[in-house]
């Protein structure tokens, strides 16, 4: 499986109303600077991703995206395969989602 989604792929899954968990992996510090986030998505702290990364439905799709897709998305990705979850993260992060 490809570790990435698209912005307009997720609109897809969205619009036909998949059955998926958003996650925004944004630091504290970032968000709290600002808060913009996709609708229906759930911010976690990406440094704690071991805790709550056990939490999550092992038969859902994760999407997980940060402010541009870089490394703290990849960062949390790896965690989540480790942890065999089915899950991308959105291909240049919340900067991509408002451009499209």
């Amino acid at each position: 499986m490809n570790r990435t989604i698209t912005p307009s792929e997720l609109r897809d899954l969205m619009t036909a109303k998949k059955d998926v968990a958003i996650l925004y992996v944004r630091r504290q510090s970032d968000f709290d600077v600002d808060k913009e986030m996709i609708p229906g998505a759930i911010r976690r702290d990406p440094e704690t991703v071991t805790e709550w990364g056990q939490e999550l439905p092992q038969d859902k799709e994760i999407i997980i995206y940060c402010a541009k897709g870089g490394s703290v998305s990849n960062a949390v990705l790896d965690k989540l395969l480790e942890a065999k979850l089915h899950a991308r993260y959105i291909e240049g992060g919340l900067a991509s989602w408002k451009e499209f």
